[in-house]
């Protein structure tokens, strides 16, 4: 049916070409001196159409050519965002399959690349969030190996990429894993220290109310853990049987 319908619209456009141009009586004469030219109608504007086509495809080509390097700049952009995204699954992967080490260097991986980006002249839009989820990951690759002294430095970092204005949901990751590492320390005080920093939102939400009841419960501090248990249960992270038990 489509074939037959294309079919169709060329002979239309053929009749229409042949009643148009048939008969045209029209002459267009053009004048160099000393020379002087005479066209038919349709030939002249055949012409304009043939120089109006020839033009817009020479300024298309132009336009093209001069595009290239950023063209070229684009994909070199796109290739490292892929490279970075790469590196960054190879490293949520690994720490959750537990190679740490290979978690650590894939998170580093990430932010040379992301260095790399920014040496060039580039800037992604999430910059400041991919390097805070780098240095993240790595610090608790580091952690789960027991170097304190590497989880600090990556932590630090990623505390640091972290006071950026659209990166308040980085901020809170980084100050709840921070109050989990110094929990698994036997550090209490300063568990309680980094839930404190949070804003009050932050520490309503049930994981920061599960750290703090254990650093309450960890400080000997009943009467704080009874009431993080209360909202606990409140808040469903406990069953009703669990909550009263845990309170008495």
């Amino acid at each position: 049916m489509r074939a037959a319908l294309w079919l169709m619209g060329l002979f239309a456009v053929a009749v229409t070409v042949a009643l148009f141009t048939g008969n045209d009586p029209g002459t267009v004469t053009l004048y160099w001196p000393p020379h002087r030219v005479d066209l038919s109608l349709n030939l002249f504007l055949l012409l304009i159409a043939l120089a109006f086509v020839t033009l817009h495809l020479a300024l298309r080509t132009l336009t093209a050519f001069i595009g290239i390097p950023q063209q070229a700049r684009r994909w070199r952009l796109q290739q490292r965002e892929r490279a970075i995204q790469s590196a960054l699954l190879d490293a949520l992967s690994h720490l959750m399959g537990g190679r740490y080490i290979r978690a650590r260097k894939a998170a580093e991986l990430v932010v040379s690349l992301e260095a790399s980006v920014a040496h060039s002249g580039e800037s992604l839009a999430y910059a400041e969030r991919l390097r805070s989820l780098a240095h993240l990951l790595a610090a608790e690759s580091a952690h789960s190996l027991q170097d304190r002294v590497l989880r600090e430095k990556h932590f630090r970092l990623a505390l640091d990429h972290a006071q950026a204005r659209d990166a308040q949901e980085m901020r809170d990751g980084v100050q709840l894993r921070a109050a989990r590492w110094a929990l698994d320390d036997r550090d209490a005080a300063k568990a309680m220290e980094w839930l404190d920093l949070m804003p009050q939102g932050a520490s309503r939400r049930t994981v920061a109310l599960r750290l703090r009841f254990k650093a309450a419960r960890m400080a000997a501090r009943p009467l704080q853990a009874l009431e993080m248990a209360r909202l606990l249960t409140k808040h469903r992270a406990f069953s009703e049987v669990a909550g009263k038990s845990i309170a008495r």
